[in-house]
């Protein structure tokens, strides 16, 4: 394969386009994202932020964002439509992934279609630009596990992007409920609580940062404790914050003790914590017994079996040698 790319120039130009459309990619998404955490400290900075100091840390975002959405509607306008028929169920996996844009599932969408095509376009180009003409049934093959590719590795993207960014939120929430009972033992109520907690882990959790960032900015808009809480519990898409949300709303329905209803929650929690890493922990023999016996038991054996093979050789040859 190496001598292929070497030998042709054609192969070399579009594997120099794929690594500058792969890096471009990079720096782009790490850009959006370094925007957003950006974007999240500022909004948890205070609450009598300038509306020009406002709009000068969210240009850039609205200006991506924009970008993405002029290319959406402009798909969509040429006839193409991207809306998913699951699209409740396709918006609430985007959101758990942290993509809470209104035209995320269209995106998606249109990413999923894009890969779809495009990948067995690629292939098709590679067997062209090497030279090689594989059987009708090798190019079906390989084309349809390509469109299989660009049809599941989106949505695998997200279910991991999902599942990563639940652990840390999960991770984070003892400290978070720690900090909140000392706000509130302190006298804070519980908007205040939710502004200052997440302006203390913008650095260390900037991920539970945000979610308090965005309850606290839907408290200050007019929503209810209630509402807020449980819109926090659809976004993180975690089953601890979803329920530390309804304990929340029940313990102010009912009038009881907030602090000491986070004093025991985060008891559970942090016990959950330190049950999950005493589960990893008593795996680590099972999962490391597996490289044991496959790489180093053989070696074992062979060591153990080579002088006993040199001594019955060494005394079973000649007499065999003798006898014939």
């Amino acid at each position: 394969m190496l001598e292929i790319v070497a030998e042709n120039p054609a192969l070399r130009l579009l594997l120099l386009v794929l690594l500058f459309a792969s890096v471009a990619a990079a720096v782009y998404f790490m850009t959006q994202a370094f925007a957003e955490r950006q974007l999240a400290k500022r909004r948890l900075g205070s609450a009598t932020t300038m509306p020009r100091t406002s709009a000068a840390g969210t240009l850039r975002l609205e200006r991506i964002e924009s970008t993405w959405l002029k290319l959406v509607n402009t798909i969509e306008e040429r006839g193409i439509s991207l809306v998913d028929t699951k699209d409740a169920a396709l918006r609430q996996k985007l959101v758990a992934a942290g993509y809470t844009a209104p035209y995320a599932p269209r995106l998606y969408t249109l990413i999923r279609l894009v890969m779809v095509i495009g990948l067995p376009v690629l292939v098709a180009m590679l067997y062209w630009i090497g030279g090689s003409s594989p059987s009708l049934m090798k190019l079906w093959i390989s084309l349809m596990v390509a469109a299989a590719l660009g049809l599941y590795l989106p949505s695998l993207f997200i279910r991991a992007r999902a599942d990563r960014r639940q652990q840390a939120l999960v991770n984070a929430f003892p400290d978070a409920l720690d900090l909140m009972l000392v706000c509130v033992e302190a006298g804070l109520g519980l908007e205040a609580a939710f502004s200052r907690v997440g302006m203390e882990m913008t650095t260390s959790h900037p991920l539970l940062s945000e979610q308090f960032g965005a309850v606290v900015l839907e408290l200050r808009a007019g929503r209810s404790h209630e509402d807020a809480l449980r819109r926090m519990a659809d976004r993180a898409g975690a089953d601890d914050i979803r329920a530390f949300a309804t304990l929340l709303v029940q313990s102010t329905k009912l009038g009881s003790s907030i602090a000491q209803t986070l004093r025991t929650y985060s008891a559970e929690m942090r016990e959950k914590r330190r049950l999950r890493a005493e589960e990893k922990a008593h795996r680590l023999p099972v999962l490391i017994s597996i490289p044991l016996v496959v790489c180093m038991l053989p070696t074992m054996i062979g060591l153990l079996m080579l002088p006993a093979a040199i001594r019955v050789a060494r005394a079973v040859l000649p007499a065999l040698h003798g006898g014939g």
